[in-house]
């Protein structure tokens, strides 16, 4: 695998641009994904204390992680308009 990799770099400049893009696109699901899991913990935790406002915690909660989705999918269309 790693010679397969050294190749493609070595074969033309692409190879570069490549690796960087799914570097890109990794850390940007990870950070989506620490993002998320940020969201789902503190919801948690505040329908735990106030029960009587789990609603528009729920609510609220959804809100900011669609907000989290869409910054992670930015990012992946701005991986796929580099190729």
């Amino acid at each position: 695998m790693l010679y397969s990799l050294l190749a493609a770099v070595q074969a033309d400049g692409a190879g570069l641009g490549l690796i960087g893009a799914g570097l890109a696109i990794g850390l940007t699901v990870i950070g989506a994904g620490i993002g998320i899991g940020q969201i789902g913990s503190s919801a948690a935790e505040g329908i735990a204390r106030q029960p009587e406002a789990g609603g528009s915690i729920q609510t609220a909660s959804i809100i900011l992680a669609a907000f989290v989705e869409g910054a992670a999918l930015f990012g992946l269309a701005l991986v796929f308009l580099k190729f």
